[in-house]
């Protein structure tokens, strides 16, 4: 185990763990009691031997009687090698708690002036010196040698009532008090630095019992884990919505995405006027993180409440320095303002802005996540409609009674006012690793690496550890191949252990970027022998079956990537540069296909029946309407048009064109 994992826990986080109802059932049984017998010398590795080691075990333990000290020895007689000790002077019986009991000789004193018991003679005077708070210091080891115990349990042992005494140690901070032992029916006390030692023993048990699970259970894991395609049509509305977007805050996606993809398929169904409600309602904010192209880019969505809290998303740019930039940073400054008070207020050196370059440079400081508006509707317009709408302008009258453009509507402001008060960096940090658990799952090294959290794996490390100490999430190898410091919420390991390696898990087709597809983040993209690679790239799609990706299709829609190979019998056969007849070889012409098979004419070899099942999902994809647009022009670098995978494609219901194979919604 690490060794930030075995530090002591603070104050803060202590307190915390003691007030959860539940901390009972996060103590370990068995682990309580092996801790327990090593405490209390009563196991293997911790049992006396000889007379010296039972003076040991005195000292440590305190007052035992005859049976006790025999069940604390490794053999030999326990009567012999306590007279042995007695007439060394160096252990002595006493009458305790009603009964003889031995002491180490050096606590004669102490026993003696905490309840009245009277020492034999010959004991040296330093033995009978006298002791300050005896029972406090009884007390404060009877606690350092047992697990959680109840106040009767204390008083029973030797007779006084001692609740003082342990509210006095609380006060301290020597004891906790909690409802901690398992099985318990009241509130027991507990040794600081014994409930550490148990809950780490606890772990270390739950983590034992966790077998690691393969990499594609994490791919077929994560779709079910956000409920993607889980939701049913029927009870979809805005407060569906916001039950998705709990999970989702922060995930930097392009505007296109988020509504034909991301919240459509965890929702159920999506109107645009339902986000449009929750952002006007002020409950939901959006914020740019970097442009893709010039008509759009990536933004993520928060809770207001919530902005400070998780920070703003990763932007790696530089931000806009120009003039312009400068004066709308000022005006928005000042409050916020609709794109007309832009308009009218913005200038530079005293001569007004241009509409199209104000809007050219109100879009930098979005995608920069300077601005935002109160409206999703403006992500939705083309960004460079604006001045092409100027110069068709038509009778001024006529036409300001027309209903304002999309991509001007709302107001705009500063993101700075979002996360202005920010909390303590330990608490953003907490619900940083809060929130990749909730929306993951199992949160390991490589998924925070592609959150692009800042500090990576290292800075959430350690709140990370203290949701486990807390029970909150347990650490373990949950998912082979992803080293060891793997953390996971306890729903989630019992729901990925439920997973049948041998039940189909069929076809999936999710947006690269979707948070539910973990390939080329936690997880790498199948290899290919060749230059194409596939990306998280906006407007990317991966297909995959069984959990295995075995299709890419790139951002623009023209092209696809196949990553098995697509004309052996299974998804598992690695996808091989070349593999495919290409055009040039005359095996891949038009008329060369089954036709002309049929006809004892030399043909493609045929494709494999995992790609019929792939591109028939892909199929469905876009009739659901989660894509506009297919125009498939390529297949692995080649021309799709004459290629052995054009009939697979026009099985699956693309048209046939000179160039392209094409399919709508």
């Amino acid at each position: 185990e690490r060794r930030a994992a075995a530090l002591s826990l603070d104050r803060d986080l202590l307190r915390e763990l003691l007030g959860q109802e539940e901390l009972r059932e996060l103590i370990d049984p068995a682990a309580l009691a092996e801790v327990e017998a090593d405490l209390q010398h009563l196991s293997d590795r911790t049992r006396a031997s000889g007379a010296d080691g039972l003076h040991d075990v005195l000292r440590a333990v305190g007052d035992l009687t005859a049976e006790e000290a025999r069940l604390r020895l490794d053999g030999g007689d326990a009567g012999e090698l306590l007279d042995v000790l007695a007439r060394e002077r160096r252990a002595v019986r006493m009458r305790i708690g009603r009964e003889e009991r031995w002491i180490a000789a050096e606590d004669a004193g102490l026993y003696r002036d905490a309840f009245g018991a009277v020492p034999p003679g010959g004991l040296p005077d330093a033995f009978l010196a006298a002791v300050e708070a005896p029972f406090e210091r009884i007390a404060r080891r009877y606690a350092r040698t047992h697990g959680p115990f109840a106040t009767r349990e204390l008083g029973d042992r030797y007779g006084p009532d001692p609740t003082p005494v342990l509210e006095a140690l609380e006060q301290a901070g020597t004891l906790v008090r909690g409802e901690l032992r398992p099985g318990g029916s009241e509130r027991e006390w507990c040794d600081t630095d014994v409930l550490r030692r148990l809950r780490r023993a606890s772990l270390a048990s739950l983590r034992r019992e966790v077998e690691p699970a393969e990499q594609r259970a994490l791919a077929r894991f994560l779709p079910a884990w956000q409920g993607v395609d889980s939701a049913p049509a029927g009870g979809a509305g805005p407060d569906r919505l916001r039950e998705v977007l709990v999970a989702l805050q922060g995930v930097a996606v392009a505007p296109a995405v988020w509504e034909r993809e991301l919240l459509p398929r965890r929702v159920g169904a999506h109107s645009p006027a339902w986000l449009d409600q929750l952002c006007a309602g002020g409950e939901i904010v959006w914020v740019g993180a970097g442009a893709l192209g010039r008509a759009t880019g990536k933004v993520a969505l928060y809770f207001r409440d919530d902005a400070a809290w998780l920070g703003p998303p990763p932007y790696k740019g530089d931000a806009p320095a120009g003039a312009l930039h400068d004066a709308i940073r000022a005006r928005l400054a000042a409050g916020a303002a609709f794109w007309t008070d832009l308009i009218a207020d913005v200038t530079v050196d005293g001569t007004a802005a241009e509409p199209a370059e104000l809007q050219e440079a109100l879009w930098d400081l979005v995608w920069a996540g300077e601005a935002t508006n109160d409206a999703f509707a403006p992500l939705r317009a083309p960004r460079l409609s604006l001045a092409a709408e100027r110069r068709a302008a038509g009778r001024r009258f006529a036409r300001r009674r027309r209903p304002g453009a999309p991509q001007v509507q709302g107001r705009w402001s500063l993101t700075a006012n979002l996360f202005a008060e920010l909390p303590p960096h330990g608490e953003r940090l907490r619900a940083q690793a809060e929130m990749l658990l909730e929306r993951y799952g199992i949160v390991t090294r490589e998924t925070v690496l592609a959150e692009g959290v800042p500090g990576g794996f290292a800075s959430l490390y350690g709140e990370l550890a203290n949701l486990e100490t807390l029970g909150t999430a347990r650490r373990g190898y949950f998912v082979e191949g992803l080293g060891g410091a793997q953390f996971a919420l306890p729903a989630a390991i019992e729901r990925l252990r439920g997973l049948r390696s041998d039940e189909p898990a069929g076809a999936l087709v999710l947006a690269a970027t979707d948070p539910a597809n973990p390939y080329g983040a936690a997880l790498p993209w199948p290899k290919r022998d060749d230059a194409r690679r596939p990306q998280r790239a906006a407007g990317a799609l991966v297909v995959t079956l069984d959990s295995e990706p075995v299709l890419y299709v790139e951002r623009s829609g023209k092209a696809l990537i196949s990553l098995a190979d697509p004309f052996a019998d299974g998804p598992d056969a690695p996808a091989v540069a070349g593999a495919a007849p290409s055009v040039a070889d005359g095996a891949g012409r038009r008329g060369a296909g089954p036709r002309a098979a049929a006809t004892g004419a030399l043909g493609p070899p045929p494709t494999a029946a995992w790609l019929d099942d792939a591109l028939a999902a892909l199929a469905g994809h876009v009739r659901a309407g989660h894509v506009k647009r297919l125009a498939i022009e390529r297949f692995d670098g080649d021309p799709v048009v004459g290629s052995p995978f054009e009939p697979a494609l026009v099985a699956a219901g693309f048209a046939l064109g000179p160039r392209r194979l094409t399919l709508s919604a």
